[in-house]
């Protein structure tokens, strides 16, 4: 008979990939313990992640070129919950992503809202270049790779749209970059050229090729372009982008200092690369450029410059990134009003006090107002995070001094019933909640500590789990540098 501990909690998480060319679905467990024993202030970890279920690998459905279909989407992801013998109950965490090419569809902010209101109690819905490839790193092992080795690696995550690169040194985030670069940036019809995506149509002008849609498909000439795509990689590796390149450039410039030791490929054209996914051929097979991209990534030379690693996962990084590693657990010495969660999507300011609180009601009041004029500067209400980093030892004035000037600054929110929301770097969340509301009896505090996010980021504050009494946290890193 297996014995209960209490100690012990599990709870379910989902992650949902939502690409340019497929769709995946995990389904995850954590484990959940005390770790600091009976006679201290409890510490809750996580202590073990298992994957209880892998979808199939499949196309993702679209209505039009501009249109993702909301009713497919949904259908199939409750179809997979049904066989993974999960109900959307169960589900108490995870990742609800668009990405890659889909992440700019007309209705793409409207699918992953619904989708997260119906696939569990509670999932973030995020999107972006930057999230996808810092998650993509993690799911596909580079992460853990840069943690064991000490070696700066760069993870180059290719899908049907982007290639999301992340660079990371020691377990340590080094920077980002995105290219327009996928298996699904020209797609045929037999043997003729079907679509050609925007900054494709840029590049060949640069080039001086005249393909055009509707016109014979000519290997060489497609080959000749995926040989570039697969060159520019390597300069953006090595931070020496050209002018031509910019076209294909989605965001920023690569904003790591390092000079990368490895390199590791995820995502769909990784699986081209090392065909890990047994039944996804018969699935996933795409009349696109795919294929010559990952031939053209093989035989370029200057790709060979850096060590190659293999991935732990290929097509599946990204969904599996998503449901195992977004979620941190706050303290436990915490102020929460459990009746206000799960709260999602809340940008996070940053405070830094410098280690001193001389002028803090000063530089919380200023904080304020530049949160809301980044954040809500249509004056809409868009609630945000103040995350208090720097923080000296408080007394107990100096507790009542920072809660007071909390107070006051929040004022100037346009929506001053909102929660207030304190992420803070030090234990001190319980004694400033409580300070808080005993200043404004009124105002609904929720007040965490030991979350390591940054300024920029977003994050969401799930439920409180039911015998640790935490909040599940879910961090989505969108920290532009």
């Amino acid at each position: 008979m297996k014995r209960y501990d209490p100690q012990k909690e599990e709870i379910l998480s989902a992650g949902i990939d939502i690409g340019t060319s497929t769709t995946k679905v995990v389904i995850s467990k954590f484990s959940l313990m005390n770790m600091a024993g009976g006679t201290h202030m409890p510490r809750i970890e996580i202590i073990d992640k298992e994957i209880l279920y892998r979808s199939p690998i499949f196309r993702t459905p679209l209505q039009s070129r501009t249109s993702i279909d909301i009713e497919a989407v949904e259908k199939l992801v409750k179809q997979e919950y049904k066989h993974a013998g999960v109900n959307p109950s169960d589900i108490k965490t995870g990742a609800v992503i668009i990405t890659g090419e889909t992440a700019t569809k007309e209705n793409a902010r409207q699918m992953v809202h619904q989708l997260s209101d119906h696939a569990g109690d509670f999932l973030v819905a995020t999107a972006g270049p930057d999230l996808e490839g810092i998650i993509a790193a993690k799911g596909s092992g580079a992460y853990e790779y840069s943690k064991k080795m000490g070696k700066t690696i760069a993870n180059i995550d290719i899908g049907g749209g982007t290639a999301n690169v992340a660079v990371y040194k020691s377990g340590r985030l080094c920077g980002t970059c995105t290219l327009h670069i996928g298996g699904r940036l020209i797609e045929f019809n037999g043997g003729n050229i079907q679509s050609i995506s925007p900054p494709v149509q840029k590049l060949l002008e640069y080039m001086g090729m005249s393909l055009r849609e509707g016109d014979k498909r000519e290997e060489s000439e497609i080959k000749r372009m995926t040989d570039f795509m697969a060159e520019m990689i390597a300069r953006m590796l090595n931070r020496s982008l050209s002018e031509t390149d910019l076209s294909l450039l989605l965001g920023h410039k690569p904003n790591w200092l390092e000079d990368i030791d490895a390199i590791m490929f995820s995502g769909g054209i990784s699986e081209c690369l090392y065909e890990y996914e047994e039944h996804a051929a018969s699935q996933t097979q795409y009349d696109d450029i795919g294929q010559m991209l990952a031939a053209s990534l093989k035989e370029c030379k200057a790709l060979l410059k850096w060590e190659w690693v293999t991935p732990v996962e290929t097509v599946r990084a990204t969904v599996l990134g998503a449901g195992t590693q977004t979620t941190e657990i706050s303290g436990a010495t915490i102020h929460v009003d459990s009746r206000d969660l799960p709260l999602r999507n809340l940008p996070v300011y940053q405070i830094p006090f410098g280690h001193q609180l001389e002028e803090g009601p000063a530089r919380i009041s200023q904080a304020v107002e530049e949160a809301v004029d980044v954040y809500d500067s249509q004056r809409e209400g868009i609630n945000f995070a103040l995350y208090l980093t720097e923080i000296p030892y408080l007394g107990f004035r100096d507790v009542q001094t920072l809660a007071q000037a909390l107070i006051d600054a929040v004022k100037t929110k346009p929506k001053t019933d909102q929660p207030l929301v304190i992420v803070l770097e030090s234990d001190h969340a319980k004694v400033l909640g409580q300070t808080l509301k005993t200043l404004n009896p009124s105002q609904t505090v929720i007040c965490i500590d030991q979350i390591n996010v940054e300024h920029g980021d977003y994050i969401d504050i799930g439920n409180l789990l039911q015998t640790s009494v935490v909040p599940v946290v879910i961090k989505t890193l969108t920290f532009q540098h």
